[in-house]
Order: structure tokens, then sequence, then C-alpha cells
């Protein structure tokens, strides 16, 4: 009895200790957005008087709003594109048979040991060959078509799923697609939901890829503006960590609304170490 009530207590005392190094640099982060200047490097988590203000100059100083919409924008593009083209390469690498189906699919899964900076260079000729630098196009195409990621965590869904569902699904006379889109995708929402928000934050939080392929202001993402900012204002840390805030508040959001389902999906995905 004693030894589990230590286990238990050890166990509670790590995982506090884990919350703690995840929200520390959140709660860091916005008590200095409500500081002054002065107090920033003061080792005290609540400003003696919050500067709400700092929030109001974030927007007088960088046109964050449209920079907020831009991203959001690029992300729901993004995100419906990996979601649709990785279900569909899912299902075919677990349910359809055909000739070199491991082999494709391991190659495919290989393309995941190469790091994203070996394949800048090519893409952002590409961009410029089709004469896409600096538009959006370059921001929602690149990343339209799916991912090897998705593909992967969509299979190991799909194979989950029994057998009989299909079988009766043929019996019924459906097609190949009908399969797909009418049986076999709606039980794969957990799945489905999982991919969602995990493309949502990658998009979100890219930076190398908008670095390179915009300039502009009105087409310019979030994490684009938050290090504008930071070269024009570095020394007004404040201001800084509100526009950290504000860029981070959305991602909070949409993870709360989707923290039940996106839980249940890791697990029944095979991701979560079953």
């Amino acid at each position: 009895m004693a030894r589990r009530t230590i286990r238990g207590i050890a166990i509670y005392v790590s995982l506090i200790g884990v919350a703690w190094c995840a929200l520390a640099p959140i709660l860091w982060a916005l008590s200095g957005s409500l500081k002054r200047d002065g107090e920033i490097t003061e080792p005290t988590l609540l400003p003696a008087r919050p500067q709400w203000s700092n929030y109001g100059k974030v927007f007088e100083l960088l046109p964050l709003g449209r920079m907020l919409l831009n991203t959001a924008v690029y992300a729901v593009c993004v995100t419906a594109g990996q979601v649709f083209f990785c279900s569909l390469a899912g299902y075919a690498f677990a349910r359809l048979r055909f000739r070199g189906r491991d082999t494709l699919f391991l190659a495919y899964l290989g393309t995941l040991m190469v790091p994203l900076t070996v394949t800048v260079i090519p893409q952002f000729l590409l961009m410029r060959t089709l004469g896409w630098v600096d538009t959006p196009w370059a921001m929602i195409v690149p990343g339209l078509f799916g991912s090897a990621f998705g593909t992967y965590l969509m299979r190991q869904f799909f194979r989950t799923l029994p057998r009989e569902l299909e079988e009766a699904a043929i019996v019924d006379g459906c097609s190949t697609w009908q399969i797909y889109w009418r049986v076999l995708l709606p039980h794969t929402r957990p799945a489905l939901l999982v991919l969602a928000v995990l493309t949502w934050i990658t998009v979100w939080n890219d930076f190398l890829w908008p670095l390179i392929m915009i300039q502009r202001n009105d087409i310019a993402t979030a994490t684009l503006g938050l290090v504008r900012l930071q070269g024009q204002y570095y020394s007004d840390w404040p201001i800084l960590m509100a526009a950290a805030v504000v860029i981070l508040l959305p991602l909070l959001a949409v993870y709360a609304l989707a923290q039940k389902y996106f839980v249940s999906g890791i697990a029944q995905s095979g991701l979560g170490g079953r």
C-alpha cells in the first residue's frame, strides 16, 4: 500500500513537472506582455500595473489582423487538401491491392527522412518558374496534396477497420469510390481530426517557407509579421510578447475545442504507443 502511494505521488510530481516546463514559457510571455519595458527582466510573474495597451500597440505597429487572416486562410486550404488527399492515399495503401503497393509505400514513407532544408531550393525554383513567388499560391499549393506522415496516419487507421464493412458494401454493389467515401471514411473521423489539427498547427507555426516566398505584408503570415516586428522594435519586449500571445491564442482555441477527439484519434490510430 505504501509503495502504491509513493509511486502515485512520484507519477503526479513528474507530470506536474513536465506540465510546468510546457506552461512556464506561455505564462511568462503572458506576464511579460502586460509589463512595462523596465519590468521585463524582473523575476515576477504578475506585473505591478498591467499594461493592456501593449496589445493595442501591436495592431498599430503591424497589420497583425490581416496577417492572422492570411494565416487562417492558408491553414484552412492546406488542411482541407491534406485531409482529403491523405485519406484517399491511406485508403489505397491500406485496402486496395496492386503491384508494388508495399514498395511504393515504403519509398513514400522514406521521404520523411529527407530534411526540409534539402527540398526548399527545388521548391523555390519551381515556384519561381510558375511565377508564384510572393503570391498566396506559393503558400497553399505545395502542401495541398498530402504528406507522407498524413498518409501513414490514415493508412494505419484504415487498417483497423473490419473487412466486413467493405465486403458488405461490395455485395450491395458499391464502387471503390463509394466504399471509400460513404462506408469507410465516416469511420475515420478521429484520425481525420488528428491530421487536421496537426496540419493546422504546422501551417500556423511555419516560418521558413513564408520567409523565402513572401515579401508583401498584405499576404504575409503571422509568424513572419512577428519576426518583422522584432526587427523593427526588438528592444520593446512587452510589445513582442503581446504579439506572440495574440498569435498563440488561435492555436490554443483550436486545441481546446478538439482536445477530446484529438486524444481519442491518437489512441485509435496507433500513435499513442499501442
